[in-house]
């Protein structure tokens, strides 16, 4: 740039030589003054040009300055001679690559001649091969088609090995796999049927037909074996047997052979293992034999329930794994027979020993337990069996009905007893040892009936019945125990029989209805206990044949006082002794009332007696003080008014 500014200062100067100031307006002057006033930073082009020019104007010098214009065009040409070299170069390149694209079409010409002479030639050869194509195509098709219609169809050998294997070849899942392809592909060839391949429809129907029958025999014996050895007490399910249940629900009679043979095998166990049961005990002796408790009824029997209802429960659940995946209608009933059929071996050896304990008459209480026991029993298993025509539990109700039966017997015996010897009341006119005997036995049997777990509707109908079996004769025996007592003695031994029935009574449930009529016949004799207590008092107070005279005296006979014994002094003397009982009215009791077992019925009869005696004074006060009666100054002869007397006696 130090150049540039001396071009610029030294063509400044000679301009400034070369034009004197008297000529302003040359145009050279104006020319150099633009160029002057030309800003450079702002013109690129000129920039460009001289940053050209200074990579070979290297000297600033005149010469150099003077040569500027020739080695510049020298360069140019250089560089001209130089394009023109390298353009030659290029030319001679392409040419070459001329020669060889000439040379490729011709080429390309050739080929495509021949490939026209060689497909003249082989015109013939492409439409066979192209047909031989398409018929290759059409066979590959009809190939997939036989394929998919045999897969479809038909069975694989493997399948067709496991469906006709040998007689004891074991039955795996692979089998049933099997089976049920072969049952799709009977109900799928049904569509064949429907279409113009009837023929073969048929056939494969028939074949797979023939193939069921032969599969299905093949499952039965498999499973019929496998039954055959579920003798055990204790068995294991097979999953495998459980899928061939399922299986032959589509046989019927197999499948009903096959439940029958199940059904009988453990028939066999639960009779072995009950008996088992009964002689061996459990493994090692514990549990104990059951017949070593033979000597307790309630035990004995009740061990040989629970073993049934245990072995009824467990064959219960043997039979839903067994048939869990069954869906035929009617499985429930199915298996309500098999079960009363695998329990009906052990109903005979069941019954033999109930009937032998039963037969011995244990007495009324344990009949009665027993009842109840079997009772309760034959409600539980039932509900397991899920029906009632089971032999197990009509034998149950049997030993049921006849326990019940020899209960009932043996309470009508003893009150056939108590009326052959009837026993007479005791001094103390309390309940006689037959009475608290018959009655000790009705509480144990009541209480057993409490404690027992049958049914209440069951248990209120039984209670009915026990109550009459004994409550009955015992009112009966009371009764004809006490015909040829007193008033006041067979009513005050009535009330304590009575009173004794009640209390038993009452310990218990369903016993209102007894416990009314009870508590009325009670009334009834304690009415005669209050009128034998009041006219006892009346008597010994002196006020007998006074309330009498009253009662029976009309206004035809006259006054009252002209009556024999009925004068003034009479009456007097009858006061003094009334009064003299209002003093101590407590020793003037019954010696009956001292017998009452009831404290609160003694107080009940002497406060309604005292009552009577009451209300007997008011009477007798009332038709003395009367003017009619003739009686004077009766204030003297009744110093006491009714009320007083009330209060007296209160």
């Amino acid at each position: 740039m130090a150049d540039k500014v001396d071009i610029s200062t030294d063509s400044s100067t000679a301009i400034q030589n070369a034009n004197p100031p008297s000529q302003p307006n040359n145009p050279l002057s104006r020319k150099l003054n633009k160029i002057l006033e030309t800003r450079l930073d702002n013109d690129k082009e000129m920039l460009e040009a001289l940053k050209a020019l200074s990579v070979f104007f290297t000297e600033n010098s005149l010469r150099t300055r003077r040569n500027l214009r020739g080695d510049i065009e020298r360069r140019s040409l250089a560089i001209n001679e130089e394009f023109a070299r390298i353009f030659k170069d290029v030319k001679e390149e392409l040419e070459s690559v001329h020669e060889d694209v000439q040379a490729m079409s011709t080429c390309c010409e050739e080929m495509t001649n021949r490939l026209k002479a060689a497909k003249e030639q082989t015109q013939d050869l492409i439409v066979k091969t192209n047909k031989l194509q398409g018929e290759n195509h059409r066979l590959e098709v009809r190939s997939q088609v036989a394929q998919a219609f045999l897969a479809k169809f038909q069975l694989s050998h493997e399948e067709m090995a496991m469906l006709r294997g040998a007689r004891d070849s074991p039955i795996t899942e692979d089998f049933f796999r099997a089976l049920s392809r072969v049952k799709h592909i009977h109900e799928d060839v049904k569509i064949l049927l429907r279409t113009n391949q009837q023929t073969a429809g048929l056939e494969i129907m028939e074949q797979m037909a023939v193939l069921q029958e032969t599969s299905y025999e093949q499952l039965y014996r498999w499973a019929q074996n496998e039954c055959r050895g579920l003798t055990q007490e204790t068995c294991d399910i097979s999953p495998v047997l459980t899928q061939a249940m399922e299986a032959l629900q589509d046989r019927p009679v197999l499948y009903k052979y096959t439940l029958d043979e199940f059904g009988t095998a453990r028939r066999c166990a639960v009779v072995r293992g009950f008996i088992d049961a009964l002689t061996r005990g459990g493994p090692g002796g514990t549990p104990r034999p059951i017949e070593m408790h033979s000597h307790d009824p309630m035990r004995y029997v009740g061990d040989m329930l629970a073993w049934l209802h245990q072995a009824t429960a467990s064959e219960k659940e043997h039979l839903e794994a067994l048939l869990k995946q069954v869906t035929l209608q009617g499985v429930d009933e199915n298996m309500q027979e098999v079960v009363g059929h695998i329990t009906e071996g052990v109903c005979r050896p069941l019954k033999v020993r109930i009937e032998q304990v039963i037969v011995a008459e244990p007495g009324a209480v344990l009949l009665y337990k027993l009842s109840n026991l079997l009772k309760f029993y034959h409600h539980t298993i039932s509900s397991i069996i899920g029906t009632s025509v089971a032999s197990l539990l009509i034998t149950m109700e049997e030993m049921h009905v006849l326990s019940k039966k020899m209960f009932f017997n043996s309470l009508s015996l003893h009150a056939s007893r108590l009326m052959d010897k009837v026993e007479l009341p005791p001094a103390d006119l309390g309940p006689t040892a037959s009475l608290t005997q018959t009655l000790s036995l009705l509480r144990e049997v009541l209480a057993s009936h409490d404690s027992s777990v049958v049914p209440l509707d069951a248990r209120q109908a039984d209670f009915a019945q026990v109550l009459s079996c004994i409550l009955d004769p015992l009112l009966q025996l009371c009764t004809v125990s006490a015909s040829n007592l007193g008033t006041a003695d067979m009513a005050t031994y009535m009330v304590n029989s009575l009173y004794v029935m009640k209390t038993t009574l009452a310990l218990f449930e369903f016993t209102d209805k007894r416990l009314e009529m009870l508590e009325f016949q009670i009334e009834a004799h304690l009415d005669t206990l209050i009128n034998e207590q009041a006219s006892y008092v009346l008597t010994r107070a002196g006020l007998s044949y006074i309330y009498n005279c009253v009662q029976q005296h009309s206004a035809e006979q006259g006054a009252l006082s002209l009556l024999p014994s009925m004068d003034s002094s009479s009456v007097k003397g009858a006061m003094v002794q009334f009064d003299r009982y209002l003093s101590s009215p407590d020793t003037l009791v019954m010696p009956q009332l001292n017998f009452l077992l009831s404290a609160a019925v003694k107080e009940q009869i002497f406060r309604q007696s005292t009552e009577l005696v009451c209300r007997a004074y008011g009477e007798v006060y009332t038709a003395l003080t009367s003017q009619a009666n003739g009686y004077k100054d009766p204030e003297n002869l009744l110093p006491r008014s009714p009320q007083q007397v009330q209060t007296l006696l209160s």
